[in-house]
């Protein structure tokens, strides 16, 4: 199935030489500078005038930090990624207008994400070789996969990240094609055992990536303590501890990336639970292994990838009582814990837990799709039946078998 035309982000590693990493490095700064620069006077201008600054002042602004002497460097760096920030900047306030976001915060040379967006005025893209503003010589990429035929990037965005590998991001259009679903729909339980228990009874083990890597983590900590601050042999234990943090990040996104595409693949809707991991990981117990399964970041992939993809996905409210429901006949048990791995309801059916709670999940994103049903626990509030059947089960009626938590 051939799908409109949508902005796609290609991301490649590369390697710059000696004079293109200074080059890159000053951008960074000047960047961080000006970013800051421009909240700093926004900032200021509502608190003391109440006056709103918008992008064209911030603008007119930067120019003249340019014809300054203190801040006469900036000039040397390409004006677009400066440019940029600023307009980054604008749509930070946007989104804090609009509460999607909290108030603009500096940017950090520490901690703060190292990039540079350019846009068609500051590249040159011409036989796959990408060369930058300023820059003699085109950048050293390392192709890992072909750009859509025939793409012409609109804009570049060079990062370096804590491991100090270099990557750039080719922004194209492109029309991705997908084959015909196998399955109309499929519900998903998320689960740290499992990462996910799909509705068809399949369960996928959850790789634990930090797990592994745990050991050499500790090390790298346990070295990088003992460095005297500001040396550079702490500097290098750091970057020791960046590149193992690197290696669980990337087998992570790996995984989720192969899993997710699976999913949406063989599936023309796609439900899942609406799960408040920030919430969840309060619990200290199961906070790092809740943490490592990544649950947000699976969201996210299975969102933009069934938008790319014309596929449905479909989210059910957090208070829907998946795992206390029973998938035969609706009654619902009066309590479930973790503990609790499989049960039998009073109507004779037996229950893995996460099975039963996917083929719940299913149901109630089905009903929601059908009817525009609620999948919400029926409360004290008046409001309409829920698609399940809210039927309680006395305690002594359920009987689970107790296994490992998971």
């Amino acid at each position: 199935m051939i799908r409109p035309h949508v902005k796609r982000a290609f991301k490649y590693r590369f390697y710059p030489t000696d004079a293109q990493a200074a080059e890159l490095s000053r951008t960074f700064g000047c960047v961080r500078k000006v970013y800051n620069m421009a909240l700093q006077a926004r900032t200021e201008a509502w608190t003391l005038r109440q006056e709103r600054v918008n992008y064209n002042a911030t603008s007119a602004m930067l120019t003249g930090w340019k014809r300054t002497g203190e801040l006469s460097y900036l000039s040397e760096v390409s004006s677009v990624p400066l440019q940029q920030a600023l307009r980054h900047l604008q749509g930070a306030f946007a989104n804090f207008w609009q509460k999607r976001a909290k108030y603009p915060t500096f940017k950090s040379r520490k901690k703060s994400r190292r990039s540079a967006e350019y846009t068609s005025s500051a590249f040159r893209f011409r036989d796959g070789r990408l060369t930058l503003a300023k820059m003699d010589q085109p950048l050293d990429i390392v192709w890992s996969r072909p750009l859509p035929q025939g793409a012409a990037p609109s804009t570049v965005t060079v990062s370096q990240d804590s491991a100090g590998r270099w990557f750039v991001a080719l922004l194209c259009e492109d029309r991705p094609t997908m084959p015909a679903p196998v399955n109309p729909a499929v519900g998903i339980d998320a689960g740290i055992t499992s990462l996910v228990t799909l509705s068809t009874g399949e369960k996928i083990t959850n790789p634990r990536h930090q797990r592994k890597d745990r050991e050499r983590l500790a090390k790298a900590q346990r070295e990088l303590s003992r460095k005297a601050k500001g040396s550079n042999n702490r500097a290098r234990a750091r970057l020791k501890v960046a590149k193992v943090h690197a290696r669980i990040a990337d087998r992570r996104r790996d995984f989720l990336h192969k899993l997710t595409t699976r999913l949406v693949r063989e599936n023309q809707t796609v439900v899942i639970e609406d799960l408040t991991v920030r919430n969840m990981l309060g619990n200290h117990t199961l906070a790092r292994a809740i943490s490592d399964a990544s649950w947000t970041e699976m969201r996210s992939m299975l969102e933009y990838k069934a938008q790319w993809y014309g596929r449905d996905l479909v989210t059910i409210d957090r208070w829907f009582p998946s795992s206390k429901l029973c998938s035969a006949c609706g009654v619902i048990a009066a309590r479930m814990p973790l503990n609790v791995r499989a049960w039998e309801c009073a109507c004779g059916a037996r229950h893995d837990r996460d099975v039963n709670a996917a083929r719940n999940i299913l149901a109630a994103g089905l009903a929601v799709t059908a009817c525009g049903d609620g999948v919400r626990p029926q409360r004290s509030t008046p409001g309409g039946q829920s698609s399940a059947k809210q039927e309680v089960v006395p305690p002594q009626r359920t009987r689970a078998a107790a296994q490992s938590r998971g």
